[in-house]
């Protein structure tokens, strides 16, 4: 049978550690025997960014903007201790963060539901996508420890010499202060990739802060969302039968637990961080968890939600069997081949990721998973099978699939 041609290449980003590993071989046994793959490769490994001073990333972002798709494999964000153990030159910068300021992106994050793998909250049937407006806020912040009696004050001077100026305390004992930023640019931006995204799938669209406490910090979110969705896309919403829904934060944390999910839910940065694993935890497994970033001018960079799988690495490397879950890895690969298809027309492209995507979780639903759904899944008696068993499996179900 003849591969399926592309015609505009896709970027490809390669990372680090285990999930490397299950790359390369997601390429090998699911992709490369049914495509004509067409991309601009990237190392994003640890060793090449500091080889290159991390000029690769800003590189793999660059040409992301050009061709519009990219998949990326799971990178390493240095501490201290990974300096000293890959021997760097420094503590590079979150690639993720890299690329998201190039792509003025936001991320959404999306569980893969499966049969037998049934989310913690009892109400949840369909799933939660999360939106996380992916700068600013404590990610951005600036800190001080106040050693002692003092005045702490907020100042702002203008361009033009004016002084803007509050007090946030007058201390009588140590303590801590913490400023944070947010941008109009930023929010809008934001505001207008989740609204497209949301038109795009046909999914209702939540936003919350807390506006009554965050008079003009949080409050600004709220504007600026209301002021986009008014001018730029109520009527689109309308006419797709959607709606876009704003409430207190507390009140959509509420609201989230007793939904039946099916919408997108648009977080500032610290709540859409601490949201996603939430919401990725209750529904199974964070290895079971999409994510695609997508910038206001419709480009989009598909990968996994998880990291780099150190442990699982460390067993590979001494020869030991291994079970780390690909499953969010190859959902990236067909989430980004898809949507390549979508945008140059190629209907087989998209035929493959639906049938890819079919074959994985029938796989999974036939009682045959990697080591972390065995330990959660409600089916009896399953298979805990090795990552590359898993895959063969997955490709003998694809083959079935195609062939039917």
């Amino acid at each position: 049978m003849s591969k399926i041609q592309m015609t505009t290449p896709i970027v490809e980003m390669d990372g680090d550690e285990m999930t490397r590993v299950l790359w390369q071989m997601i390429k090998d046994k699911l992709i490369l025997p049914h495509i004509d793959l067409k991309s601009e490769y990237y190392d994003l490994g640890l060793k090449h960014r500091d080889e290159t001073d991390d000029q690769v990333t800003v590189d793999s972002a660059n040409a992301t903007l050009k061709y519009g798709v990219a998949v990326k494999c799971a990178t390493i964000t240095p501490n201290n201790e990974r300096v000293k153990e890959y021997d760097l030159k420094k503590m590079w910068k979150s690639p993720n963060g890299t690329i998201r300021a190039i792509l003025d992106g936001t991320v959404f994050r999306t569980p893969i539901m499966v049969k037998g793998i049934e989310p913690n909250v009892r109400t949840w049937e369909k799933p939660i996508t999360l939106a996380r407006h992916a700068y600013g806020d404590v990610y951005k912040n600036v800190e001080i420890r106040v050693p002692g009696p003092g005045k702490a004050e907020l100042v702002f001077t203008g361009d033009d010499g004016k002084v803007v100026r509050e007090t946030i305390e007058e201390f009588k004992e140590p303590g801590i202060i913490q400023g944070i930023h947010n941008k109009d640019a930023s929010i809008k931006s934001f505001a207008r990739a989740c609204f497209k995204y949301a038109l795009a799938e046909k999914k209702e669209l939540w936003l919350g802060t807390k506006d009554t406490i965050s008079k003009t910090y949080d409050r600004r979110f709220r504007e600026i969302f209301d002021e986009v969705y008014e001018t730029e896309f109520k009527k689109d919403f309308e006419a797709a039968g959607i709606t876009y829904f704003y409430t207190l934060i507390d009140d959509a944390v509420a609201r989230v637990m007793k939904s039946k999910g099916g919408f997108i839910w648009a977080c500032k940065n610290y709540d859409g961080d601490v949201m996603s694993d939430m919401v990725s935890s209750a529904f199974g497994s964070l290895a079971m968890m999409t994510s695609v970033l997508v910038s206001p001018t419709g480009v989009y960079e598909y990968e996994a939600a998880h990291g780099t799988v150190q442990r699982h690495y460390y067993k590979y490397l001494k020869g030991e069997p291994t079970s780390t879950n690909p499953v969010a890895t190859i959902f990236a690969w067909t989430g980004a081949l898809r949507k390549r298809g979508e945008l140059d027309g190629i209907k087989e492209l998209q035929d493959w990721a639906d049938k890819m995507e079919k074959a994985t979780l029938s796989v999974i639903e036939s009682g045959r998973m990697t080591g972390d759904l065995a330990l959660i899944t409600s089916l009896p008696n399953p298979e805990k099978m090795g990552s590359e068993e898993f895959l063969d499996a997955i490709a003998e179900e694809y083959d079935m699939i195609q062939g039917a």
